[in-house]
């Protein structure tokens, strides 16, 4: 293999129902960055049934390229067939990064076309940086039950491939007036080769709070001591109508369920404020709710690693604490509401 042969980053679109993936217009905003300091072209591969309006949107939110497979035989995702024009683009066109977000659709892709290219996949990546001399992908992400962060590195294979979290990548502001060249594909892949059909997709309809869209959370640690702690935390959350998270080690415990989860083995969330109570703050944890825009934390052990992190903390027993807050905000609230008589 010459790696010079390889240049350029690249984005899988995820899309759904018509519209781009969340995660895909974050990997395009850290794409750009490191096209930029490669001096290489970003672009976006965008897959489906009728997704051509879509590549406008890939262009407007940083691509230079859209390389496009737009046919009926990618209504319905398939790794199959998705994989097959994946690997039919990079053997063309020589990627030297790709990048796929962390989600079901992405992982179960990238790690199907990293099998077949014969190259590595770094997964559930946090940080991304590039040399600008050699081209290596500095893919950084939580290690040994994050307790370390490891940067992992391609050195011999290409694509270097890596999948990234949702919501740890910032997305650029769309520039609609932004030129870029859409380069149609043709589709090799046909319905007959396939070993898959899909006969119907039933949708989940069970009612979950979807903490990651939350713009106030508070969560919970193992510092709580049990699921009758833990309480306080579902007292706060329903006093200030906000959503209730968890670190790992209290979902482990059975005190609240797993999708209440923050952090690598949970959810990434970015809330406007992030209560951290009774959490130590490994970066297992920290990874998921680093990017909030407050973070408080209270925890009665001063040197717990979350006071590094946080921008306002209480050293103290939560016991104490937290209800002197709930007595204070639903004061506070009260006395925001109108009086009549």
């Amino acid at each position: 293999m010459n790696l010079q042969d390889y240049r350029g980053v690249w984005v899988f679109i995820e899309q759904k129902n018509g519209a781009i993936a969340p995660v895909s217009l974050e990997l395009l905003g850290a794409g750009r960055k490191l096209a930029d300091k490669r001096g290489v072209p970003l672009a976006g591969i965008l897959i489906g049934d009728g997704v051509r309006p879509l590549a406008a949107d890939v262009i407007a939110y940083g691509a230079d390229t859209v390389y496009l497979y737009d046919d009926p035989i990618f209504h319905h995702y398939r790794t199959e067939s998705f994989m097959r024009a994946v690997i039919e683009a990079c053997q063309k066109h020589k990627p030297e990064i790709f990048l796929f977000g962390a989600t079901s659709t992405g992982k179960d892709l990238a790690s199907a076309v990293a099998t077949d290219l014969a190259t590595g996949l770094t997964a559930d990546t946090t940080q991304l940086d590039v040399d600008a001399e050699t081209g290596l992908l500095e893919a950084s992400r939580p290690a040994f039950g994050g307790n370390i962060m490891a940067t992992i590195l391609c050195k011999k294979d290409r694509p270097q491939m890596a999948t990234v979290r949702p919501k740890v990548m910032k997305r650029l502001a769309p520039d609609l007036k932004r030129k870029g060249e859409i380069v149609e594909e043709a589709v090799s892949v046909r319905e007959e080769d396939l070993r898959t059909k899909v006969l119907e997709i039933v949708r989940d309809t069970t009612q979950r709070v979807r903490i990651d869209e939350a713009d106030v959370i508070v969560a919970g640690g193992k510092g709580l001591g049990g699921p009758a702690g833990f309480e306080l935390i579902h007292r706060l959350a329903e006093t200030l109508g906000a959503s209730v998270g968890a670190s790992r080690d209290a979902v482990e415990a059975g005190w609240v369920e797993h999708h209440h989860q923050v952090g690598q083995t949970g959810v990434t969330v970015t809330p406007k404020i992030y209560f951290a109570i009774g959490i130590s703050g490994a970066i297992q944890h920290l990874v998921g709710m680093q990017n909030s825009g407050l973070i408080i934390a209270i925890n009665k052990d001063p040197a717990a690693p979350i006071f590094g992190s946080c921008h306002y903390g209480i050293v103290g027993d939560a016991f104490v604490i937290v209800p002197l807050l709930i007595e204070a905000f639903q004061k506070a609230l009260q006395s925001e509401v109108p009086q009549y008589g």
